[in-house]
């Protein structure tokens, strides 16, 4: 992956924002975001995809991204906020929140996906599919936006431990269903991502 995207615009700005989310299909836990600036030469062959590396290599890129990052923000809406809005609501807002937890602002975001954000006010923005395979800003979003969630889920585990978070983190696995069969769902389960056959406990 080059430093940078082929946008013409980027050598206009000495900052680069990427912004990533992660868990917008899972049937518990929150959607969570995540800003990462660097300086527009940087550079880590290392950072690809989040979904390409395992959760080992995650946890060590995480933890030098946010050490060689210019700055860093991270957001999250939770299943209650989901199930009021819409799992699009709630990304965009968790990404606002990433963005508004930087403590260096940059003048350009570039944001996984198709669309802008329309709560992200006062910058550039430029949306591009599959962006992390083309920004190592967005990739670098992702994977500390991944490493976080997990982190998360893996405290539920031990609060909910019947439901095997540890394991599917939150995603509708074939044991994670079976669980929510045999014991109903719970807190942090999305009532309106959960099968209907298994919404009679939420009436």
């Amino acid at each position: 992956m080059k430093p940078l995207l082929d946008d013409p615009t980027s050598f206009d700005h000495e900052l680069i924002c990427g912004i990533d989310e992660v868990g917008r299909g899972p049937l518990a836990g929150p959607v969570v975001a995540c800003a990462v600036v660097f300086r527009k030469d940087y550079y880590n062959p290392a950072i690809i995809d989040s979904k390409k590396l395992t959760s080992k290599k995650i946890k060590e890129l995480a933890e030098k991204i946010k050490k060689e990052a210019v700055s860093f923000g991270i957001g999250l809406k939770d299943q209650e906020f989901i199930d009021k809005n819409d799992i699009l609501t709630a990304t965009f807002k968790a990404m606002e929140e990433a963005f508004n937890n930087l403590m260096i602002k940059p003048s350009i975001v570039y944001i996984d996906g198709n669309l802008k954000n329309p709560f992200i006010k006062g910058v550039e923005q430029i949306a591009f599919v599959k962006g992390e395979t083309k920004s190592i800003a967005i990739a670098a979003a992702s994977i500390v936006a991944k490493d976080f969630r997990d982190s998360l889920m893996l405290e539920y585990a031990k609060t909910f431990p019947q439901y095997a978070f540890e394991k599917h983190k939150g995603y509708g696995t074939k044991l994670h269903l079976e669980m929510i069969k045999k014991y109903g769902p719970c807190p942090i389960h999305r009532k309106t991502f959960l099968p209907k056959t298994y919404n009679i406990a939420l009436i």
